[in-house]
């Protein structure tokens, strides 16, 4: 077609765009991202110790029923980032834990605040929400101790009803710090939603949460490239499609702990460059039929990328052994069920509508 750039769908052609990336900035950035900071505050007592020793898997913050057991900001390094246990706001004799506390905040990413759910919600509390989100950093609420509230004769779902709207937070998360409830189904994931950097630093020091952590970074990185691939100009994406997909390798690869072997990410991203020239080449040819094609292209990119995030996750996971036949083999299956996956949602919802 006179006027459109011939589309690069070799294989040869391909692995070139891929060398032609900036993999030593990348990597760069990946490694920076993943050195986020997490701040633990709260009222005295409300139990940040003991969620900081959850998270850790090992007592390191002093846990006690006296308030104010924490006296000064605690600091432990947890994979590339360092997680904060701080002193509790709330009236103890000698010390200022509000200010040491929030000189803690102003060194964070992302703050957790956790609060008491057997002592309910109070006015100090609710101020010092307001403090901290003026920081304009992400805050995450939980009520904690929510384990203590079973055998009382309080329901959980008013307890929580009522903090919602005293905070006027929604999305706040009940939590047991004692006893693990809802600590990675409930918080892990909104630390990531907060902060998807985060991603690498959960996957590195928790190896049970690895697969969950790489599936929240092929997620983004497939709603991206969905959006990228959607827009209407052949091979002007391409570039950007191809830097996404590079970047969640990296990011995969460090979160499985390996190490960033920029080498070894390029041959594993190259190795199913073969299923991907198909797929770019598909996705490109539909771009030629305005408004529908272009998202049938968004949806060809966004499998595309999909399924090359789930092979790396399975490369990871067997040990780096699986051979590049095997890897491509499996890059088409995962492609071919991602779309006819979504071609089943997208029938069902017309069926519902009809």
């Amino acid at each position: 077609m006179p006027g459109v750039a011939r589309l690069p769908f070799s294989l040869l052609e391909i692995r070139r765009l891929f060398d032609a990336l900036d993999w030593a900035e990348m990597a760069r950035q990946v490694d920076q991202e993943a050195r986020a900071g997490v701040a633990i505050v709260g009222p005295v007592n409300s139990g940040k110790s003991t969620l900081f020793n959850r998270l850790k898997g090992r007592e390191v913050s002093p846990v006690a029923a006296v308030p104010g057991t924490t006296r000064e900001v605690l600091q432990e390094q947890w994979g590339p980032f360092t997680l904060l246990d701080t002193p509790g706001f709330g009236e103890v004799a000698g010390v200022d834990r509000a200010t040491v506390a929030l000189e803690a905040v102003r060194n964070a990413d992302v703050i957790v605040l956790v609060l008491d759910a057997v002592a309910g919600v109070r006015q100090p509390d609710y101020m010092l929400l307001q403090q901290l989100r003026s920081s304009g950093k992400p805050v995450i609420v939980v009520m904690n101790k929510i384990d203590l509230i079973e055998g009382e004769a309080r329901d959980l779902d008013t307890v929580l009803a009522d903090a919602r709207d005293k905070l006027g937070e929604p999305e706040l998360i009940p939590i047991s710090a004692r006893h693990g409830t809802n600590v990675a189904t409930g918080l892990m994931p909104r630390l990531i939603d907060a902060r998807p950097a985060l991603a690498v630093a959960l996957g590195r020091a928790l190896p049970a949460y690895r697969r969950r952590a790489a599936n929240k970074v092929i997620r983004n990185a497939s709603v991206f490239n969905a959006f990228v691939g959607a827009q209407p100009i052949p091979v002007l994406d391409i570039p950007f499609l191809l830097a996404a997909q590079a970047r969640m390798v990296l990011r995969i690869g460090a979160i499985f702990g390996e190490p960033m072997d920029l080498q070894h990410a390029r041959e594993l991203t190259a190795t199913i460059a073969g299923g991907l020239a198909v797929r770019f080449l598909a996705e490109q040819g539909a771009k030629a039929i305005p408004g529908a094609g272009w998202l049938i292209a968004g949806s060809i990119a966004s499998a595309g990328t999909w399924a090359l995030g789930q092979v790396a996750v399975q490369y990871f996971e067997h040990g780096k052994k699986l051979t590049p036949e095997q890897l491509q083999a499996r890059f088409g299956e995962l492609f071919h069920k991602r779309r006819a996956n979504r071609r089943q949602a997208r029938q069902a919802a017309k069926g519902e509508r009809g």
